[in-house]
């Protein structure tokens, strides 16, 4: 396909279009698809990443917030399907899910993801800074590697430096896979939280309870956590 999409990206909508080649070969690699797979893509953009996923041969949705793009994205990629909506609201069943998320949305989205829309496996751009939390351990520990450990396995595939990325943002990104326990309770995971939550309040002080009483928040492992909730 030759055909390239051009588009002024929007800030209103934290648009950094991703255009380092090794990059994006990298997460549709780390994706792992299959021709039986149903692959959803979010926020698509220019479709650079779209064309890979597309040549893998598995059935892609790509949720497309932009207006603008939806046209070209549909013209381009004509057996793909390509959706107008919000990631955040619309869910459609698939296995993998793939996407340089914009930063704003990143903990919500990743909530969504976990907790409501259950893939097998999610590969997504985000803010170094966040991948570095997400895989945290103790003593280390923190809220958001909690929430995200308590689903899935996540690792970080390779780290992406804000040249890659068009216009350039702010700080350097990783791509982060996600392994997701398929067997992972809500409302078993939704109790660690809430005592979890009130505990990080006080970080700086000893829990005083559960298997280890002079431990600190930080010090705890996911196991440790499901133990004491």
């Amino acid at each position: 396909m030759t055909n390239k999409i051009s588009v002024q990206a929007k800030k209103s909508l934290g648009q950094n279009f991703l255009v380092n080649p090794h990059v994006l070969d990298r997460i549709t690699q780390t994706a792992d698809i299959t021709p039986m797979d149903t692959v959803v893509e979010i926020g698509p953009g220019t479709g650079v990443l779209t064309e890979r996923l597309v040549a893998t041969g598995a059935r892609i949705i790509a949720i497309e917030k932009d207006r603008r793009l939806i046209e070209p994205l549909q013209e381009k990629f004509p057996t793909a399907q390509i959706i107008e909506g919000d990631a955040l609201i619309t869910h459609p069943p698939c296995d993998i899910i793939v996407g340089n998320i914009p930063y704003y949305l990143t903990s919500h989205l990743i909530r969504e993801i976990l907790e409501n829309w259950r893939p097998k496996r999610a590969i997504l751009m985000v803010q170094e800074e966040v991948a570095q939390r997400m895989i945290a351990a103790p003593p280390n520990m923190n809220l958001l590697a909690l929430s995200v450990q308590l689903y899935a396995t996540p690792s970080i595939i390779v780290h992406v430096s804000r040249n890659s990325c068009r216009p350039v943002p702010e700080v350097d990104s990783a791509v982060v896979k996600l392994e997701l326990d398929p067997h992972a309770d809500r409302e078993e995971n939704e109790r660690v939280m809430a005592v979890a939550k009130k505990a990080f309040g006080q970080k700086r002080k000893q829990l005083k309870f559960g298997p280890r009483p002079t431990a600190r928040p930080q010090e705890l492992s996911v196991d440790d956590w499901r133990h004491i909730a």
